[in-house]
């Protein structure tokens, strides 16, 4: 429409303005400037310091943007698909073209739903890293190696890198990190953490006039889809898990997602964004859907509330509060309210107050969509700008910070001898924690079951006092089978 060419028009008479301004600033304090380079070096007694970075592309805002691909599996090919599918559109919004000019993979041969060119496939990364006209490449590989190698490789070449693995950032970020600063380079991870949710954005450039107290959310869509069917259907575990597999919203090997261990990660690296510190993944306190079962879900339904796997972060002054596992979720609530693959994330800032995203997760497109948009931001130069920002930030939990699980309510599910005084020596036994009971509720034993069911809720405790309670209630001979202890999320 002729606003929207109006507005790009505009955009690049100020981008080209910025340019001619830069330069004259440059030539004021006698610093050269260099067309075909992509830094200048600053000499300071001597010596050399972090290169200062220039825009990508030259004065000519029509000259394009060479891609380089790393992989092109399910993510990678959606998003040549976006590029080639709406290239006019991306075109306007980058202020240039955006081409592939070469894609790696491990399997040139393979039959691909998307054909390109012979010439723009190979499993050689010499023609990515050795071609000076690339300078952003997306890496779109799962796992820690080669991936963190390649990266590595990348960065010192000179390329801007985009990535949706959040696994290769939640474990080797602090060094791709320091690696991307040293050269001057910027790495996007929008894919990496909501698929189509942009909360990197929304928390390393909309929110940073705020300090942000907690971050709540539905990090995994393949858990939410699972406890999402079993709620629906009343189906069990196992069945709803190979129904998730064979509609592809499981992998062949679920276990990172129905761990916990896919959703820690994204905390990690959330907490890194909102709190300014880095924390091991490892070291979040995690949980997975394996004590999840219909008997569960209906004494969560009687309460007024759903199971979701929640990742929960928040923070006081000296403190950190971390988990990642299943909890009761008021009905009527955002986050109970998400189901299916969808992902939700609510943050909370001192100026703005609670804001909440929501939409899917995962998948072919909704990923591609963020890739698509860090590549674009790459190009106009947002990627850099946020990315000194948000990588500029303490690489480790501060001095004297501790990390918790926080206080919640809590709900516990026991099954006990039916006898005299069993009640009283459980309730004893919360008691001597500090831990103050809301509400007991018997139910009825099933035929199969080797006690009677038993529901405590408590009142706002601290978790460390309910772990200490639950250890010392599951040694209680009138406590016959492990008991499951879940976070109550009221809001």
């Amino acid at each position: 429409m002729w606003w929207e060419d109006r507005a790009v028009s505009e955009y690049q008479s100020f981008r080209q303005s910025a340019v001619i301004s830069h330069r004259q600033r440059a030539r004021r304090v006698s610093l050269p400037v260099r067309h075909a380079a992509k830094y200048d070096f600053e000499e300071q007694s001597g010596t050399q310091t972090t290169p200062r970075r220039k825009h990508i592309g030259s004065d000519d805002m029509t000259h394009p943007v060479h891609l380089g691909l790393v992989g092109m599996g399910t993510v990678g090919t959606g998003v040549v698909r976006v590029l080639q599918d709406s290239a006019d559109h991306i075109s306007r919004q980058a202020g240039r073209p955006i081409i592939v000019e070469h894609v790696v993979v491990q399997n040139p041969q393979k039959p691909r739903s998307i054909e390109l060119p012979s010439d723009q496939l190979s499993s050689d990364m010499s023609q990515i890293t050795g071609n000076p006209s690339i300078s952003v490449v997306a890496v779109l590989l799962g796992g820690l190696e080669p991936a963190r190698t390649i990266c590595l490789d990348l960065l010192r070449s000179g390329k801007d890198l985009v990535t949706a693995n959040k696994a290769l950032l939640a474990e080797h970020g602090p060094e791709l990190f320091h690696a991307a600063r040293e050269a001057g380079r910027s790495i996007a991870f929008e894919a990496a953490i909501g698929g189509g949710i942009p909360i990197v954005a929304a928390i390393s450039e909309c929110l940073t006039g705020n300090r942000i107290s907690s971050i709540r959310g539905i990090l995994n869509g393949t858990s939410n889809f699972i406890l999402t069917k079993m709620e629906q259907d009343g189906s069990a575990y196992q069945d709803v898990l190979a129904l998730a597999q064979s509609e592809g919203y499981a992998e062949a090997d679920p276990t990172m997602d129905v761990d916990g261990t896919d959703a820690t990660q994204k905390l990690a690296l959330l907490v890194h964004l909102a709190f300014g510190q880095w924390v091991p993944w490892a070291s979040i306190p995690r949980f997975g859907l394996e004590s999840v079962d219909q008997e569960l879900l209906r004494f969560a339904d009687e309460l007024g509330c759903r199971i979701r796997v929640v990742a929960d972060a928040s923070r006081g002054e000296k403190t950190l509060s971390l988990r990642v596992g299943p909890a009761l979720v008021r009905k009527g609530t955002p986050l109970a309210e998400t189901q299916g693959a969808f992902n939700a994330v609510s943050v909370v800032g001192d100026a703005v107050g609670p804001l909440f995203f929501h939409g899917l997760g995962a998948g072919q497109m909704p990923t591609a969509s963020a890739v698509v948009a860090d590549i674009i931001g790459t190009v106009v130069g947002r990627s850099a700008i946020t990315f000194q920002q948000a990588s500029a930030v303490g690489m480790s939990a501060q001095s004297g910070t501790s990390i918790h699980g926080g206080q919640n309510p809590s709900f516990l599910r026991l099954h006990v001898a039916d006898a005299p005084g069993v009640l009283a020596d459980l309730t004893g036994i919360l008691g001597a924690e500090g831990i103050s009971i809301d509400s007991v509720i018997q139910h009825p034993a099933e035929k199969e079951q080797s006690g009677v069911p038993l529901i405590i809720m408590t009142h706002c405790c601290p978790t460390e006092a309910v772990d200490r309670a639950v250890d010392a209630l599951n040694k209680n001979p009138a406590v016959r089978s492990p008991i499951c202890c879940l976070p109550v999320i009221n809001e």
